[in-house]
C-alpha cells in the first residue's frame, strides 16, 4: 500500500525575498501599462471628432439665423448703416434706460449685420437697438468701465436692404410706438435711398402688418414730411388729427405750405408746445379765411329775438385788395385761388386732372 505524503501549507513570505529586477541602465524595469485595444481607440477618437463637428455646425447655423448673442466692441458698430426711423431721444426715457443698464446690465441684445471692406474699423452695421447703443456709449464715456465697452448683439443677415429696413421698423413698432410722422419719414427716406421702387411699395413693405387704414394715414403724413421736414423742430409732437388737417389744407391750397413754412421760420420755437401753437394758428387763420368766403347769407337770430346782420361776403373780385389772396371752394375737390397783386389764378384739389386741363384750354380758346 502506497504511503501518503503530507504537504506543508503555503508560506506567505516564500517569494518576499526574490531579488528586484533591474535594468542594465538604472532603476527598476517599467511595468507594462494597460492600454486599450487599437480598434477601441480609433472608434473613440472618431466619435469625439464627430461630436465636435456637430457642435460646430449647430453654432454656425445659430449664428447664421441670428440666434447667437455675441459681445461686440462699441466702436466697431456703425449706427448710420441705415437711415433711422427714430427722430429724437426723449431725455427722460434715455435717463431711465441708462439707470436700468447701470443697475441690471443689458437685458435685450441689439441686431447688427456684418460689414466688409470698411477702412474706418466699423465691421458691424446697426439694424435695431439705436437707443441701447446710445445709452451704453454714454455710460462708457462717463465711467470708462469695461463692462460698458461692449454690447450684446444678434448677428443677422437680411436677404435684402428692404428686409433690413423692415426688421428695424418692426422692432421699434414692438418696443417703442412710432409716431405717424416718423413712419412717413422713414418711408420717404427709404424711397430716396433706392430701397423701394415707389412710395406705395415702401408703405406696403415697411408696414405690411398694419391695417390698410393706418397705412393710408401714414401715406397722408408723407405730404407733411415732404413739405415741412426741413423746418420742423418737434415733428413727433404733431397729433394724428392736426397732421391730417394740415395735409388736407395743403392739398386744397398749395400756397399754404409756403406760408406755413415762413411762419415756422419766423417764430420762436423753444418747445414742442410753441411749435404746435404756430401750426394751429396758421391752420385756423387759413380755414377762417376760407369760411369767410363761403359763409351763408341767411340772417341769424340772436337770443333776444333780434335779427343780426349777415356777415359781409365779397360779391365780386373787384372788392379784393391788390395784396390780398382769396380762395373759394368751387366744387367738391376743386378750389379756386386768386391774388390780384401777383396776377395769379390757381386751381387745386383732387378734381384737378388732365380732363379739366383740356376743358380749360378749350374754354380759354373760345373766350
Amino acid at each position: 500500500m502506497a504511503k501518503r505524503k503530507r504537504l506543508s501549507p503555503a508560506q506567505n513570505t516564500y517569494l518576499a525575498g526574490a531579488p528586484e529586477a533591474k535594468s542594465a541602465l538604472a532603476g527598476p524595469l517599467p511595468t507594462p501599462a494597460a492600454s486599450a485595444a487599437p480598434i477601441a481607440q480609433v472608434a473613440g477618437e472618431a466619435s469625439a471628432s464627430a461630436a465636435l463637428q456637430e457642435v460646430s455646425q449647430v453654432l454656425q447655423q445659430a449664428r447664421a439665423r441670428g440666434l447667437m448673442v455675441e459681445e461686440i466692441a462699441l466702436e466697431r458698430i456703425d449706427e448710420t448703416h441705415l437711415v433711422r426711423d427714430r427722430i429724437d431721444q426723449d431725455a427722460d426715457e434715455m435717463e431711465a434706460l441708462i439707470s436700468s443698464l447701470r443697475a441690471r446690465g443689458q437685458q435685450t441684445p441689439i441686431e447688427v449685420v456684418p460689414l466688409e471692406g470698411r477702412i474706418d474699423g466699423k465691421s458691424w452695421g446697426l439694424i435695431s437697438g439705436w437707443r441701447r447703443l446710445s445709452a451704453l456709449r454714454r455710460l462708457y464715456a462717463e465711467t470708462s468701465d469695461s463692462d460698458f465697452a461692449t454690447i450684446k448683439a444678434l448677428v443677422i443677415r437680411p436677404d435684402s436692404a428692404e428686409a433690413a429696413y423692415v426688421a428695424m421698423v418692426e422692432e421699434n413698432e414692438i418696443r417703442v410706438n412710432l409716431s405717424h410722422y416718423e413712419r412717413a419719414r422713414i418711408a420717404v427716406r427709404a424711397l430716396k435711398e433706392g430701397v423701394f421702387p415707389s412710395l406705395k411699395k415702401a408703405l406696403q413693405g415697411l408696414f405690411a402688418n398694419a391695417p390698410r387704414a393706418k397705412r393710408s394715414k401714414i401715406g397722408s403724413f408723407v405730404t407733411l414730411v415732404e413739405a415741412l421736414d426741413a423746418v420742423l423742430y418737434f415733428p413727433t409732437a404733431i397729433s394724428e388729427k392736426l397732421g391730417l388737417a394740415l395735409v388736407r389744407q395743403i392739398g386744397e391750397d398749395p400756397e399754404f405750405a409756403t406760408r406755413l413754412k415762413a411762419a415756422l421760420q419766423a417764430a420762436e420755437r423753444g418747445t414742442a408746445a410753441e411749435e404746435l401753437a404756430v401750426l394751429n394758428a396758421a391752420l385756423a387763420a387759413d380755414q377762417e379765411q376760407d369760411t369767410s368766403l363761403t359763409s351763408p347769407l341767411e340772417p341769424q337770430v340772436a337770443a333776444g329775438g333780434a335779427v343780426n346782420s349777415p356777415p359781409r361776403v365779397r360779391q365780386t373780385t373787384a372788392e379784393v385788395g391788390t395784396q390780398e389772396r382769396v380762395t373759394t371752394q368751387l366744387a367738391p375737390g376743386l378750389r379756386l385761388g386768386f391774388q390780384p397783386g401777383a396776377q395769379r389764378i390757381e386751381l387745386s384739389g383732387t378734381a384737378v386732372d388732365a380732363a379739366l386741363l383740356e376743358d380749360l384750354k378749350a374754354w380759354l380758346a373760345q373766350r
